[in-house]
């Protein structure tokens, strides 16, 4: 810049007394040499500069092709809720194991809570499905019962022994435990059960009349007379012969 500053007064004193004159400073080719050189030294300067952010821009494009399709306001927040979760200052002290404990633990707390739900909806329905099926069990015996002819004061020990002797199967038909049959080779029914009792229980059926119109006598006992109602010899006399479950099932 100097030597373009004194090549310019150079011109300037060269003229002699033309100092006041109009006419500008001729640009010699020293000066335009100078003037050319001081160009391209600038341009190179703004070519580097331009070279050095084009490759800044390049590589910063690079990086952000692999935060495609996030969204940074999320990210951002989930950062911050890490940095102030307790997890993050344990695993940033190393103690991973500790997390993982922890972690373990909630998950296996969180499956025993809906493992202990589950068995008691489970023990729930069991349990409705248990009454609903004595309930219609019942019926059926009472059905078969009064069909029968048990007197009503047996009713109860009838059922009693029935519910032993029966379940529902997956269809609600009253069948025989343990596989029992009939004497067709059929499942056992609650009426072939029932024509059995007749033999093993008879004090569950009312005694036929005999059409003579007389009445108990001696040791004789009608099925189902209450207890209260019988003499100490027909006591005995029933104990004997059907034994004592059957005179305790008898009403009082």
């Amino acid at each position: 810049m100097f030597q373009l500053k004194q090549l310019f007064m150079q011109e300037e004193g060269g003229d002699g007394g033309n100092g006041g004159g109009g006419q500008g400073p001729e640009i010699t080719p020293e000066i335009q040499a100078l003037i050319d050189a001081r160009a391209e030294e600038r341009a190179a300067g703004l070519k580097a500069k331009n070279s050095e952010l084009l490759g800044k821009l390049k590589e910063h494009g690079e990086k952000l092709k692999s935060f495609e399709g996030i969204d940074p306001d999320a990210v951002r927040g989930i950062l911050q809720r890490f940095a102030d979760d307790e997890e993050a200052k344990l695993i940033a002290a190393g103690k991973l194991d500790e997390v993982l404990n922890k972690r373990t633990e909630r998950m296996k707390s969180s499956y025993d809570r809906d493992l202990e739900a589950a068995r008691q909806e489970a023990a729930r329905h069991q349990s409705r499905t248990e009454k609903f099926a004595s309930r219609v069990l019942k019926g059926e015996v009472i059905g078969a019962a009064s069909e029968a002819g048990v007197h009503k004061f047996a009713m109860e020990d009838a059922m009693l022994a029935a519910s032993r002797d029966f379940e529902l199967d997956d269809e609600g038909n009253p069948v025989a435990k343990e596989g029992r049959f009939g004497k067709d080779g059929k499942p056992l029914t609650l009426k072939e059960w029932f024509a059995d009792m007749k033999e093993t229980r008879p004090h569950w059926f009312p005694a036929n009349a005999n059409g003579s119109g007389s009445g108990q006598s001696g040791s004789d006992v009608r099925a189902g007379t209450p207890r209260s109602q019988m003499t100490p010899k027909q006591k005995a006399a029933f104990i004997s012969k059907h034994g004592k479950d059957a005179y305790l099932a008898l009403p009082n």
